[in-house]
């Protein structure tokens, strides 16, 4: 039920990205009070390329790897005229015009960065901005992004390197490598793009493995592997929770190795891991540019040697610039460590979205799926608006304590140990789970008489 009148506690949402501006339009829909703050100078977060915040880890040749159909919010079409796997320009374009279309942009506040956090002996939140000045919060949505804080080499590696060395967060044009010896290290999705770029400009590019992946194509006969109604091929295999995970497994590892082929045959490494068992590296490209030996696949980096780079199999290769595409850090820094904090990017929460000890503290689209993010924080923030109108009622803290510690033995099972391995999802599965368990707490609400669960104190409190 929607109203246009200010119902509930007020909320401080940080971020107005992909995951932000969903629960922003959430919450307006609803009527709930909130305010956004976005400390860039637009919206757009991650998709905003050249923001003057420097947060946005977006290059100039960036295409998403999700298709326009799986990426799009439910009741805001991506237009038929963009291409199956858009430009960063054209996300840019639909995250406005999407503010635009609901009308909520005069509650988002850009070049405002949140500098601090701190709940009150009242339990309202103090919220201070970098600007100096302070607000009070009932609650408080965070959708700051987890791509911006880039994570090096852990330890570095050994030795000294005379060239350049960079992050992939960095990156900003193929330009930078014209002509240029080019040793990236990494086998996700950057380093896939970043070597695919790099072979048109460079030199040199060498592509060094810390371990295999299995790099899935963009298409399968000729469709998007991500569209939900190519069930039976690549996206519902990964995703579709109607199959057991094993026979899926099974089937798309049977269907990727006749699309492609091993691995092995274009000179990478042998994967260590099952498929699905890693976040998937998606790319219509690098096979081919390894095919052609544009790019040149190495080993592990074992030492810097001035201008030159050592490999694990006791090769040796001369270079003008490293890249590390090593992921990045989890972190909240307007929240006090002892607070709120992700160490080595672990922060256990219930279904992805509540903080077990603050039931007035969520995150927006802190999670790594198989599959897009942006319809994600869409029913994230859908859950979390029927939450502060008191439509729904978290389940009893044993039962909701006894639910985060199985989701978090079944995913360090599955995959990979690794940092960026502690917030992965399957779409299509999270998205049934989210939605069964808002009818429960609806129901939990219900004969609980709509109770609100976060008090609203705001309003009427006096600031400090």
């Amino acid at each position: 039920m929607s109203t246009s009148q200010p119902y509930g506690p007020k909320a401080c949402i940080i971020g107005a990205g992909s995951s932000g501006i969903a629960g922003a339009k959430a919450l307006h829909e609803r009527g709930i009070p909130f305010d956004c703050y976005e400390k860039s100078d637009r919206i757009g977060g991650n998709w905003v390329f050249g923001n003057r915040n420097g947060m946005s880890s977006a290059y100039r040749t960036l295409h998403i790897n999700t298709s326009r159909e799986r990426m799009e919010y439910s009741d805001f079409q991506m237009p038929k005229s963009f291409p199956d796997f858009p430009h960063h320009t054209h996300i840019a374009k639909y995250f406005n015009d999407y503010v635009d279309h609901f009308g909520f942009r005069d509650r988002i506040r850009v070049e405002t960065g949140v500098a601090h956090i701190a709940r009150r002996d009242d339990g309202v939140f103090e919220v201070e901005l970098e600007n100096g000045e302070t607000h009070l919060y009932d609650a408080v949505m965070v959708a700051n992004g987890h791509h911006w804080d880039a994570r090096w080499p852990e330890p570095a590696f050994p030795g000294e390197f005379s060239g350049r060395q960079m992050h992939a967060h960095d990156y900003k044009d193929p330009e930078e490598f014209r002509d240029k010896r080019v040793v990236i290290l990494g086998m996700g999705n950057s380093a896939m793009d970043l070597a695919v770029d790099s072979s048109y400009a460079a030199a040199e590019t060498y592509l060094a493995a810390r371990r295999g992946a299995w790099v899935i194509p963009k298409y399968v006969e000729g469709k998007p592997l991500d569209q939900p109604k190519q069930f039976g091929r690549l996206a519902g295999l990964i995703s579709h929770g109607a199959v057991p995970f094993k026979v899926r497994q099974k089937l798309l590892e049977k269907t990727l190795l006749t699309a492609v082929g091993p691995m092995e045959n274009y000179g990478l490494p042998t994967p260590d891991h099952k498929i699905a068992e890693a976040h998937p590296t998606v790319s219509g490209r690098i096979l081919d540019r390894l095919a052609h030996g544009a790019i040149t696949p190495k080993p592990n980096i074992a030492e810097l040697r001035g201008d030159r780079v050592a490999f694990a199999d006791g090769s040796e290769v001369e270079a003008d610039v490293v890249v590390y595409c090593t992921g990045y850090k989890v972190t909240f820094p307007f929240f006090d460590e002892d607070f709120i904090a992700a160490p080595d990017n672990d922060l256990p929460l219930f279904r992805r979205v509540f903080h077990p000890d603050h039931r007035d503290v969520f995150f927006l689209g802190l999670v790594q799926p198989l599959g897009a993010i942006m319809p994600i924080a869409e029913r994230q923030g859908q859950w979390l608006a029927d939450y502060l109108r008191g439509e729904y009622t978290l389940p009893p803290q044993p039962e909701l304590l006894e639910d985060i510690r199985k989701e978090r033995v079944t995913m360090f099972k599955r995959y990979v140990k690794s940092k960026r391995h502690t917030m992965q999802i399957d779409y299509d599965q999270y998205m049934w789970q989210v939605d069964r368990e808002r009818k429960r707490g609806a129901e939990r609400a219900r004969l609980a008489g709509f109770p609100l669960p976060v008090p609203a104190r705001a309003a009427e409190a006096v600031p400090a």
